[in-house]
């Protein structure tokens, strides 16, 4: 492994391994936030019991994401020292306010955990939702960094010099909106969908199934919502990419000539030799539609572009077909549920219907991490797009490979650690979160 292929390696893993704390920090707090609210209205104990469950779960997930964020933060600064000495001044912004955010979320929600009984019981809530909408905020900033990446503004870059430096411009450059309403939908498809299939998964096995049913309803729906919406903010995040990124988009489709009429091709064997896509279904007209709204429009390819600017075609295809199907999944769960909601209601008490979420539980996840694969290796070559080479803003400083194992060997320890916390935390339910279970100790125990 050269060192280039390490530092990217890295970054990739850490990147892969902190989206996925991200989102629960963007989504978790408000699913809490929802329960909390249900206990100070209605007065029932089960909703308490499944607020502080849920508050305990995202205390350790969010110690988790801090984790791996910081270690993110150093590695930007270790591995792309020359990306960081040109692009920090110039984005800086946003990374700041996502450290604010990040601040602010840690206290808020160490004033929730530990202010039961203290606090005024409607603040209480309210340091909940701080914790939902500082952990939005710094997700949707992070976002905004990443989207100056992919349209680079703010800036004249002048003689290899970058001049006349607008940070507020660089924060909310072309792509900012739409990357982070993307990435906000997917984040609450994405959380919902997992914590819907777990507790899915808990009620199957017959203990404490009130309460995990409870957990369900605000969970599921949550990620009913976010799947249905989800081809909205995927349609305009296309469109905005083909008008800023054209060459990422002819990836995507493994588009490689030039056409009108152009066809949208769903799956295939990427040939790149041969500029084809084997074994595909393709639509005619299809890709022109749903890029300029006309099924005759002339769509660029990837023979428009120099070939030394092409993305790795075959990883940008297959990544973005990955997201698709399983957000099309995604989007037949739903629709089963919103059937079994309004029209059978008999279907909620199916077991079937149970293990419909619970196999879907990494689905959101599986398109998450795709769909970053298609926003990152389709910018490639490029590390600021159309500015930098990632190539050339690599550190000098050989052995990479080592601190990619190193960084490998901490990813799998804290997974480790992590599965036995949460796996302590679900076995803890009976007696610590649900009342209605004989061997509950309340607080006054």
């Amino acid at each position: 492994m050269d060192d280039f292929i390490a530092a990217r390696s890295q970054m990739a893993m850490s990147l892969a391994f902190h989206i996925i704390f991200s989102c629960v920090g963007m989504v978790m707090p408000f699913m809490m936030a929802i329960a909390h609210y249900k206990y100070l209205t209605t007065k029932k104990e089960i909703y308490k019991g499944l607020t502080k469950a849920w508050s305990k779960g995202v205390a350790i997930l969010f110690a988790t994401g801090a984790v791996s964020g910081t270690m993110l933060s150093f590695e930007l600064g270790l591995l792309f020292p020359k990306f960081m000495e040109h692009a920090g001044p110039i984005f800086g912004m946003p990374f700041s306010l996502e450290g604010t955010a990040f601040f602010i979320e840690a206290i808020a929600l160490g004033f929730f955990l530990y202010g039961w009984g203290k606090f005024n019981k409607w603040f209480h809530w309210f340091c909940g939702v701080i914790v939902g909408i500082s952990g939005l905020a710094s997700g949707i900033l992070v976002v905004a960094a990443n989207a100056w990446m992919n349209s680079p503004s703010g800036f004249d870059f002048i003689n290899g010099e970058y001049l006349n430096i607008d940070p507020v411009k660089a924060m909310f450059n072309a792509a900012w909106f739409s990357q982070g309403l993307h990435m906000t939908i997917a984040a609450f498809c994405a959380t919902g969908f997992a914590v819907s299939g777990l507790h899915a998964f808990l009620i199957l096995r017959g203990k404490n199934v009130n309460f995990h049913k409870e957990a369900f309803k605000i969970s599921s729906v949550l990620a009913i919502v976010a799947a249905l919406i989800s081809p909205m903010s995927g349609d305009i995040s296309a469109k905005d990419v083909a008008k800023r990124q054209p060459i990422k988009l002819a990836a995507m489709e493994a588009h490689f000539k030039t056409e009108k009429n152009a066809e949208f091709v769903l799956g295939g064997i990427v040939n790149e030799k041969e500029q084809k896509v084997n074994y595909a279904i393709k639509v005619p007209g299809l890709l022109s539609f749903l890029v300029h709204s006309d099924f005759h429009t002339e769509v660029k390819g990837l023979d428009a572009f120099p070939k030394d600017e092409w993305p790795p075609v075959p990883i940008v295809h297959y990544a973005f077909q990955t997201m698709i199907t399983f957000g099309m999944l995604m989007m037949a769960v739903a629709g089963i549920y919103l059937i079994a909601h309004f029209f059978k209601k008999e279907w909620l008490t199916k077991s079937w219907f149970y293990k419909l979420f619970m196999i879907a539980t990494p689905f959101g996840y599986i398109a998450l991490e795709a769909g970053w694969t298609v926003t990152e290796v389709g910018r490639q070559p490029w590390i600021i797009y159309g500015v930098l080479r990632t190539m050339d803003s690599i550190t000098p400083m050989p052995g990479i490979q080592y601190s990619f194992y190193i960084f490998t060997f901490v990813f799998i320890t804290l997974s480790i650690i992590l599965v036995f916390l949460m796996n302590r935390q679900i076995q803890m339910v009976a007696k610590l979160y649900d009342p209605e279970d004989p061997n509950y100790k309340s607080e006054k125990h």
